[in-house]
Parts: C-alpha cells; sequence; structure tokens
C-alpha cells in the first residue's frame, strides 16, 4: 500500500517544525520567512502533497468554499454577475461552488442547508425574490441557521432576506426609462412583463408605469402580457401583443434583454421593422447586446461591479452587526431600437 503523504512529511522533508509547515501551506496570518517558505514549498512539490480541505474544514469550522446560486447559468444577466465575484473569490483563493436553480425560494433553501453541511464559508445568492411569504421566511431561517455557524451571506437583488445586499434599482430605473421613451415621442406602449410572482418583474412594471404616470399616460392591464424570464419567454409575449386587438403599439418594453431579444425575432419573424413598425426596449444591458441589430434601447446595470461588490462583503473583514444594502442605479442608454417617433405630439 502506498504511503499517505501527510503535513508531518512536509515539515520533516523541509526541515521545520509541524506549526511552521502548516502557516506555509495554510497561508496563515503569521508570517514564514523566505528561506523557510521556499523549502516548504519545494517539500510539498517533491513529495506530492495535497492538503486535505475537508479535514481542514472540520477543525476550523470553515472551509474555502463559497457557494453561489443563481436562477440560470445560462442568461448573461445573472452569468456576468458570477464572473465578478468569481475574480474577486479567485484572488483570495477561495472555492465557487455555483448551482442554478428554479426561480424559487425553495430551491435555494435546500442549496444553502447544504452549504451549511459543507461548512462553507459564504453564500451568495443571486436572482429575484417571488410572492411566496412562507417559503421567503424559510429560506431566511436557513440563511439565519448558516450565519450562525459562522457562514456569511449576501444577497443581490431585493433586500429582503435580512443580509447583506446588492439592490439594484430596478423600479427607479424603468421609470426614468419611460420618462425618456415618452419624450421621443412614443405615445402606445406594451410591456412584456415577466412572471407574475417574480419582485423584480413587478418592480421594473410598476417602475416603468409610473414613468408614464408622470406623462398622464395610463397602461392598461390589456397592455401588460406575462411570460418566462427567457428569449422564449420574450417571443411568445411578443406574438400575444401582436395578436390582440386594436392598434399596435408604438413601443413595447421587455423587462429583460433576454425577453427583448425573443421579441425582437417575432417581430423580424413578422416582418415588422424595428423601431419604423415598432420600437423596442430591454432592461440590463447584457454582453450580448453588442451583437442585436438594431442596437437595443435599455437600463444598463454594472453587472459584474455588482459580482464584485457582492464578494466584497463576503470579505470585508469589518462585518457590522446590522445588515448593509447598497443600492445600485441604472442608466438609461438610448440607442437604434427607440428612434423618435416620426410625428410625437404632446401627450
Amino acid at each position: 500500500m502506498s504511503h499517505k503523504v501527510t503535513l508531518q512529511d512536509v515539515a520533516d522533508r523541509a526541515g521545520v517544525s509541524l506549526s511552521t509547515a502548516s502557516r506555509v501551506v495554510n497561508e496563515g496570518s503569521r508570517r514564514v520567512g523566505g528561506q523557510l517558505a521556499d523549502r516548504v514549498h519545494r517539500a510539498v512539490a517533491d513529495l506530492g502533497y495535497t492538503a486535505n480541505l475537508q479535514a481542514r474544514a472540520v477543525a476550523t469550522g470553515q472551509s474555502t468554499m463559497v457557494g453561489v446560486v443563481v436562477h440560470d447559468i445560462a442568461d448573461p444577466y445573472f452569468s456576468s454577475i458570477a464572473a465578478g465575484l468569481i475574480e474577486v473569490a479567485d484572488t483570495r483563493r477561495l472555492l465557487v461552488c455555483m448551482s442554478s436553480t428554479s426561480a424559487t425560494e425553495t430551491a435555494e433553501r435546500e442549496y444553502v442547508a447544504l452549504m451549511r453541511a459543507q461548512r462553507a464559508r459564504a453564500v451568495i445568492l443571486i436572482g429575484s425574490r417571488t410572492d411566496d411569504l412562507p417559503a421567503r421566511e424559510a429560506l431566511r431561517a436557513e440563511i439565519a441557521a448558516f450565519t450562525r455557524s459562522g457562514g456569511r451571506a449576501v444577497a443581490v437583488g431585493q433586500d429582503l432576506l435580512g443580509v447583506d445586499t446588492i439592490r439594484p434599482e430596478n423600479a427607479a430605473g424603468a421609470q426614468a426609462l419611460a420618462r425618456a421613451l415618452v419624450a421621443l415621442g412614443h405615445r402606445r406602449f406594451a410591456v412584456l412583463a415577466g412572471p407574475r410572482g417574480l419582485l423584480t418583474a413587478r418592480d421594473r412594471l410598476d417602475g416603468f408605469r409610473a414613468g408614464l404616470a408622470e406623462w398622464n399616460m395610463p397602461l392598461e392591464d390589456a397592455q401588460v402580457v406575462y411570460g418566462a424570464f427567457t428569449r422564449d419567454g420574450g417571443y411568445q409575449a411578443m406574438s400575444a401583443v401582436l395578436a390582440a386587438p386594436g392598434p399596435l403599439p408604438d413601443c413595447v418594453f421587455a423587462v429583460t434583454d433576454v425577453m427583448a431579444m425573443g421579441a425582437l425575432a417575432r417581430l423580424r419573424a413578422g416582418r415588422l421593422q424595428v423601431p419604423a413598425d415598432i420600437a423596442l426596449a430591454g432592461y440590463d444591458d447584457i454582453l450580448t447586446l453588442r451583437d442585436v441589430h438594431p442596437p437595443l434601447t435599455t437600463v444598463r446595470l454594472p453587472l459584474r461591479q455588482m459580482g464584485q461588490m457582492a464578494a466584497d462583503l463576503i470579505l470585508a473583514e469589518d462585518h457590522e452587526h446590522q445588515p448593509r444594502v447598497v443600492p445600485v442605479p441604472g442608466e438609461v442608454i438610448l440607442r437604434d431600437s427607440t428612434l423618435p417617433h416620426p410625428s410625437p405630439s404632446a401627450p
């Protein structure tokens, strides 16, 4: 049977004490001098030593694992945020364990429970809350158990879980977009509003409605079409807009860029020109918009930076007892897909 290399073997090969070898391998707060550290690193390489991270987690009560849960890793909104936090985690030699779950608090709760069992250092939940209050409270309770065991938790979304939160200002961004679109001369609107129970979708719809109300322009319920937060959801929702009785809208607002891309495909399938026949706007400013024609008007969120900010919160040494909330404003980006309506009139 082959001998399993231990940290004591490394210490013996390097000619140092076990505690010195441990400080070098584990990069503890007490730094070891250059020559001693070099000897330990050479011994590690010569012997092929690998630290037992599971044993270390048991001994210290915490691992180097950071759990990250997103609602759809294929959606550039989530992958861009995740890329930002992985960038920061890599510099701290943390292992990111990512899961893509359904957009439900029940699925997230199960993931947090798994991370607690794995003694993860932190969990980051990226995504919207829902209107399922009992499920949300169960998630809050599981997060509280995780933090009591020494873990850190951060949310990217609504400030509803009692933890540090990166909070996109969804309603304010959509409100500013509505004001800008009316100023361009658009008068009849429809909204592709995402899933009914998802609070991000609701916030953006409410904000857009409020922006139109500033111009005394109502948004009727019949002009709001619900659907999945996906490309196909946007395609189907746009199909419903085109099939509705009455005149077509001047402009359609999709509450995510991914839905807007599906809507754009449906308009092309119907041989409708954007913006000549119908203008189109989205929300998020995902990277894939660089390849969309015509360029899409949207509300820009600094997605990668939001991930970096979330990682910085879990790594901050000056942890506060009260949850910190970092608001992130959106920026309206006007592009060709909503060029001014040819004959604007005062609202």
